[in-house]
């Protein structure tokens, strides 16, 4: 496919994370890029600012005349699209060029040097960091999260670097064609797709095997490749850590050299070992360890993955994305490490019907960590319900007192009566466009209470 031959780029699922990076590049290299998305969103709001047009009705009728022309429109679609959706129907039926999300992310970094972070935990987060490091290399990285350094999900640089996040849903990340390549865990998830975990495995094996220069592994992976870990004999290994003001501070031998005094401001084992998968990349490409410290020193996370929105000395409010045990419990591993001795308010929103099935003692026994606990319904996304497979089933399973199933118009109201002054909201459903309101809840009852 010659992509300069497109002129129209046609988004279905354009407010999706991954689909909106995609479509603001086509966007700022000059095509016409329209879109339909299910419901508006901030990330179709700030795609409309940009020029893209973004309908939310499916129908045939609301694709725009320009892009009925076979020859100069392609067609972009994400596997949570259902097969009965009509636009995807009238493009297949009518000889579109019609690709995956990951397949033009395939043709978009194909030739260009491209660095893969892939991973059931962590990809995020270390895509976001590695684009960090890489951004005065002039790389383009398309990012799985907002980088609270650049507010977007996509880097911009030039066409011969690309970072990316290689998502294993869906065998996505097959797609690809990375140079440098690391995987930062592969614990069973995505089962409703992979049916068993061994598949997920071979998947990720597969997925290592493209890699055509260097494979950079979390130490204990059974996979070959250049290793990293924290505190334990690895290819690259962190040690001295130490805890400073929200920060850490650690060395690192590499299989070359050693670099002294890291300084990384997010908090949580989990994040220093994504930070360390990040640097092992930059490391292999050719960055200067001088330059991977100072721009390490400077990033500021990614939103949603252990983002602040109230940290005072009385209070705090933490959202974070985490929907499987594994994150989860790093979640709360993090914020016990931070404030110990602390009561935790817990608030989870269940993702899939599916997932909530296949993990549901796991999920009991993470949750089971705070000292309280809100569960809301679980939030379906692309599944049907499961019989039996319901919020009140996963709480029965949690072991505490004070836990609630509650629902989330009556959320904010429980949340100020709990009392708790640590309070993390966690899930990678619509729970994240609720705690802009119950922080300003929080607020407001804060300065009531100081005016008392």
């Amino acid at each position: 496919m010659n992509l300069k031959e497109i002129h129209n780029v046609y988004f279905i699922g354009i407010g999706g994370i991954g689909m909106s990076a995609i479509a603001r590049y086509f966007s700022v290299n000059g095509k016409n890029v329209f879109g339909y998305d299910k419901t508006p969103s901030p990330i179709t709001k700030k795609l409309a600012t940009i020029g893209v047009k973004i309908h939310f009705e499916d129908g045939v009728e609301n694709i725009p005349l320009s892009c009925l022309d076979t020859q100069k429109t392609l067609v972009v679609y994400t596997p949570a699209i259902p097969s009965t959706h009509q636009e995807l129907t009238y493009f297949k039926k009518n000889g579109f060029t019609i690709l995956k999300r990951a397949e033009i992310l395939g043709e978009i970094t194909k030739n260009t040097q491209c660095l893969a972070v892939a991973g059931t935990h962590g990809k995020t987060t270390t895509s976001a960091i590695l684009g960090h490091i890489m951004q005065p290399e002039k790389a383009t990285s398309f990012l799985g999260g907002i980088s609270e350094n650049y507010n977007s999900n996509l880097i911009l640089g030039e066409d011969k670097i690309s970072v990316v996040e290689a998502d294993e849903f869906d065998r996505s990340f097959l797609k690809l064609s990375p140079n440098i390549a690391c995987i930062t865990s592969m614990d069973a998830d995505h089962l409703d797709i992979y049916g068993e975990n061994e598949m997920l495995q071979e998947s990720f094996k597969a997925f290592a095997n493209k890699v055509s220069d260097t494979l950079i592994v979390a130490k204990g992976l059974p996979l070959k490749g250049l290793t990293y870990a924290i505190n334990e004999a690895a290819d690259y290994r962190a040690y001295n850590v130490k805890i400073g003001t929200g920060a850490y501070v650690f060395d690192v031998d590499t299989p070359t050299e050693t670099i002294k005094n890291i300084t990384f401001n997010l908090p949580g084992k989990h994040n220093m070992m994504n930070a360390l998968a990040a640097l092992a990349m930059a490391d292999v490409y050719g960055v200067t360890l001088e330059d991977i410290k100072n721009q390490l020193k400077t990033f500021t996370g990614v939103q949603r993955r252990f983002s602040y929105k109230i940290k005072t000395e009385n209070l705090v409010l933490i959202d974070d994305y985490a929907h499987h045990p594994t994150e989860i419990n790093a979640v709360i591993s993090s914020v016990r490490e931070m404030y110990p001795n602390q009561k935790i308010l817990g608030v989870f929103q269940p993702h899939l019907f599916s997932r909530t099935k296949d993990f549901v003692t796991d999920f009991a026994q993470a949750l089971s960590r705070f000292d309280d606990l809100l569960l809301l319904d679980i939030y379906p996304a692309r599944e049907l319900p499961i019989k039996g497979v319901t919020s009140s089933w996963l709480l029965e399973q949690v072991k505490l007192k004070n836990k609630t199933l509650i629902s989330k118009d009556k959320l904010s109201d429980e949340i100020l009566k709990n009392g708790s002054n640590i309070i993390v909201m966690i899930g990678a459903g619509d729970i994240g466009l609720l705690v802009a309101g119950i922080r300003d809840d929080l607020v407001q009852k804060n300065k009531n209470k100081h005016k008392n």
